[in-house]
């Protein structure tokens, strides 16, 4: 006889076996007719072995390259380097929305932000309210505070290294500054980072090694949701805690307390950023959760930035000089900080900024939309309800059709030719880095105001060397470029 738990478990796998290859065969032959990577299509393996390759800006950009501009690299995926499409899933009037892709964005699993809220109507709202804050106008002595924690980056390499001729991690330094600017410009209070010239309660040691963590759960979103479970909060270290010492929770710790302070019996009103958000109609738990994201994405990015423009220009002889030559003609006085309306007058500068972001965008991660239930048709190209499209940010900032044949070249007079028309094409390519549409991103004017400033800072006062020039830095990507070991010595400019 034969056992009727055995012939009902064997039932069960059997009938679970059918329904995933039935769906796996449907999934697939939904996007048959977009190519790409063999087996892509039939499981995200490929994709999470992408993610964790260090190398993924690279990968998506060699998928774009052999498959087109829509290709698949998933069962329900596909990645685009089209730049009409990018704009046209994130246009203030499109039917698209946020996938699940953007549920990893969620640093607290309870707590949705502006990166991560996926109702657009819900998402709308937030940024009106966030909109004041982000755009500086209530944010008192904005440029002041950014000057400051410039002038004391330079004094901290002035006096710490270049005068006693050691090298130093610059990577390190980038994120030392934009942190402590960003915590000064979020709540007034500075981190520290400059002033104790080291990673204060670990944090990016903590950041590097969590964030391909974070970039797994964008293809497994799923993992998000079972955090919720009490069960998973409940584990120790599983998650970060404001109760934390060290590394995120610290920081989350931090932004909680001083949104309590705001909000408390005692509150004093402050004309920062958190202040803007509570004279806007956030709750204390959404000032928190916003805090902590501004902090969190606005200094890992534009120090990516900043890393990545300067390694062009310091093993650009021609446009180190050009720059410095123009920086020469305004004779900005040594004992300040240039201003962003000097800066913005300085064509080269702004050429060298445009293409730094371009040759090194600082997030190159999917940021997938989803295609609305009717489905849509993109330039004969069927696109099924429900299909996530994300960007290949590498391969939409090579395009020779925008860039020219040159497109893996960092040339910055490229935005000081071809005309106007040109110009106009090739910036509103540039800046979907920053997002588009209803989707851009809030804090993209106060990144450029660190940009049109240290740059300047640091090639004028400084000869800036790379120590290693076979390897000038620890790089590797999962969707935001990691950098360490970006060894650089410098030495003091006459005058």
């Amino acid at each position: 006889m034969h056992d009727p738990h055995t012939t009902i478990l064997s039932a069960s796998l059997a009938a679970l076996f059918a329904y995933l290859l039935v769906s796996s065969t449907v999934q697939y032959f939904r996007l048959r007719h977009i190519p790409g990577p063999p087996g892509a299509g039939f499981s995200k393996w490929w994709l999470i072995g992408r993610i964790t390759s260090g190398r993924t800006h690279l990968d998506y950009y060699e998928v774009c390259e052999k498959y087109g501009p829509i290709a698949r690299v998933g069962p329900n995926d596909l990645v685009t380097s089209d730049p009409d499409l990018i704009k046209r899933m994130s246009n203030v009037r499109s039917d698209y929305r946020r996938s699940d892709w953007y549920n990893s964005m969620r640093f607290n699993p309870s707590k949705d932000n502006v990166v991560s809220m996926r109702d657009d109507d819900a998402h709308n709202k937030l940024r009106a309210k966030l909109a004041a804050g982000y755009s500086g106008r209530e944010i008192e002595d904005l440029e002041g505070k950014i000057d400051r924690h410039i002038l004391a980056l330079v004094e901290l390499l002035t006096t710490s290294y270049v005068a006693k001729g050691k090298a130093f991690d610059f990577g390190r330094k980038c994120q030392y500054l934009t942190l402590d600017i960003l915590s000064d410009i979020a709540y007034s209070d500075p981190f520290g980072f400059i002033a104790s010239d080291s990673d204060r309660f670990d944090y990016i040691r903590t950041i590097e090694e969590n964030f391909p963590t974070i970039i797994v759960v964008t293809v497994l979103p799923w993992i998000i949701t079972m955090m919720r479970f009490p069960l998973f909060k409940m584990l120790p270290g599983l998650l970060p805690s404001e109760k934390d010492r060290l590394g995120l929770g610290k920081v989350m710790g931090i932004t909680k307390k001083v949104a309590a302070e705001r909000y408390g019996p005692d509150k004093k009103a402050k004309r920062d950023m958190l202040g803007s958000f509570v004279n806007h109609g956030l709750t204390e738990e959404e000032a928190e959760s916003e805090t902590l994201i501004q902090v969190i994405a606005g200094s890992d990015t534009t120090a990516g930035a900043i890393r990545g423009t300067m390694l062009f220009v310091m093993t650009n002889p021609r446009v180190v000089n050009a720059l410095r030559s123009e920086i020469a003609s305004h004779s900005i006085p040594s004992d300040r900080v240039i201003t962003n309306a000097e800066a913005l007058a300085m064509p080269y500068l702004q050429a060298v900024i445009k293409e730094g972001l371009r040759m090194f965008p600082p997030i190159t991660g999917l940021m997938s939309k989803q295609v609305p239930p009717r489905g849509d048709t993109f330039k004969g190209v069927w696109l099924p309800g429900g299909t996530k499209i994300g960007n290949c940010t590498w391969g939409l900032l090579r395009r020779r059709d925008v860039w020219g044949e040159d497109s893996d070249s960092f040339r910055p007079e490229r935005w000081l030719e071809g005309g106007e028309e040109k110009v106009r094409e090739m910036e509103g390519v540039v800046d979907l880095v920053f997002g588009f549409g209803k989707y851009q991103c809030l804090g993209r004017n106060i990144a450029f105001l660190e940009l049109n400033k240290v740059f300047v800072e640091l090639v004028r006062r400084f000869d800036l060397a790379i120590v290693n020039p076979e390897k000038p830095w620890q790089s590797t990507n999962t969707g935001i470029f990691l950098q360490s070991d970006y060894w650089v010595r410098g030495y003091l400019r006459e005058g």
